[in-house]
């Protein structure tokens, strides 16, 4: 791959942070590849599927001599769709998307796009369990893990670049070390992340399995500062006969109990959830259980999923609901979100807060609400800012 020196590579990232993280490693990888669009692809949802082949077009229109690869989960899991669009030169395997030979690269450590706020690392692939209507497992195959040490020498490149913040995702984060001689669990590996970079004053955690964290991160969260207070559940609902035909490991009060001890250890954190509307065979009293859980964990950070059949999995051959019934489950559930982070940005005001300022002229606070900064904040400073009021959605 080669083209005039002016011409840029562009890689588009749809999904999850995982994806953002590899997205980067990418974007780092094909630096001189020229006259590339690279769309780093999302298949969660029948929704998320019709954004990557909406995306895939839009890239075609803004590009219209580039070689256009898809890579991602939609590009295994709905290869064959997605390699009759016209717009689509080629296909990269997900799991072959960070090998250089897969692009035609050099062979060598894949270097990192230079950042100045966070840094995502991709500690943990694929996923080992079978809940009934995800389709993950299929385009990431099964659980891998970094060792302790790759994911210290992934950190101090990153930190080298300036970053603040390292962010830990995975497909599945708190399974990680599970292919690891010795079976560690997560917090071994946030506790050797600590102790290697002492001036590392922030570390995140993504999407988290609340029935998997161990003594160990459970207590790092409850009360070392430099664990972010932002603790987002892979819930997926508030219902237990829902969960347990989702075949989720967790039932209802195992998230309240594990919220509300950390909350009870360290009343800062904030709560965020993957919450599903209209999975099959959902009545009106689960939806309301699903409502209430919002309410009870105090849900600010809420993604909410409408159910959509996806290939293949034992929740498309179930009974379906009607899509409008989902689609206003979905919204009842996004409104709820709304209210409890309405109050909650709403009791941030008078706090000073520590903000680690992005690119966009916003930053974000440990506990992941977002600030509007003075103009002229350069990015990937830490500043510490008195909260005024709440300006559409952000503290300023």
């Amino acid at each position: 791959m080669s083209a005039p020196a002016n011409i840029k590579p562009e890689v588009i990232s749809l999904g999850c942070r995982l994806n953002i993280a590899e997205s980067e490693r990418m974007r780092a990888m094909l630096a001189d590849a020229g006259d590339v669009v690279v769309v780093n692809s999302c298949a969660v949802t029948s929704e998320a599927v019709r954004q990557t082949r909406q995306a895939i077009r839009k890239a075609r229109r803004a590009r219209p001599d580039a070689r256009l690869i898809v890579t991602g989960c939609a590009a295994d899991i709905e290869r064959e769709q997605i390699a009759d669009m016209p717009e689509v030169d080629g296909l990269i395997a997900n799991q072959r998307k960070l090998d250089p030979r897969a692009w035609n690269a050099p062979v060598a450590e894949t270097p990192i796009a230079p950042t100045k706020t966070r840094a995502f690392i991709a500690v943990q692939n694929g996923c080992d369990h079978d809940c009934t209507f995800c389709v993950i497992p299929q385009g990431r195959g099964k659980s891998r893990s970094l060792s302790v040490a790759e994911a210290l020498h992934q950190i101090e490149l990153h930190l080298a670049q300036g970053a603040k913040e390292a962010v830990l995702t995975g497909v599945d984060l708190t399974s990680w070390g599970h292919d690891l001689p010795g079976e560690p669990k997560l917090g071994t590996l946030a506790t050797a992340i600590l102790a290697e970079f002492p001036d590392l004053t922030r570390v995140r955690l993504s999407s988290l399995d609340g029935i998997e964290i161990d003594e160990e991160l459970f207590e790092l969260f409850a009360s070392e500062q430099r664990i972010m207070p932002h603790l987002h559940l892979s819930l997926q609902h508030g219902a237990d006969l829902i969960l347990k035909r989702m075949k989720r490991r967790h039932l209802r009060d195992d998230a309240v109990d594990l919220a509300m001890g950390l909350k009870a250890r360290r009343p800062e954190i904030t709560v965020g959830a993957d919450l599903m509307a209209g999975f099959p065979t959902e009545t009106d009293a689960h939806h309301a259980e699903n409502l209430s859980i919002i309410r009870e964990l105090g849900i600010a950070h809420g993604h909410i999923f409408p159910f959509s059949p996806r290939p293949g999995t034992p929740a498309a051959r179930m009974p379906q609901m009607d899509r409008a019934i989902i689609k206003a489950r979905a919204a009842d559930l996004r409104a709820a979100v709304s209210d409890v982070r309405s109050a909650w940005l709403a009791s941030l005001v008078g706090e000073t807060l520590p903000i680690l300022a992005e690119r966009d002229g916003t930053g974000y606070a440990p506990n992941y609400a977002r600030a509007r900064l003075p103009e002229g904040t350069e990015a990937g400073n830490i500043v510490n800012l008195t909260v005024r009021g709440i300006e559409e959605g952000l503290l300023v």
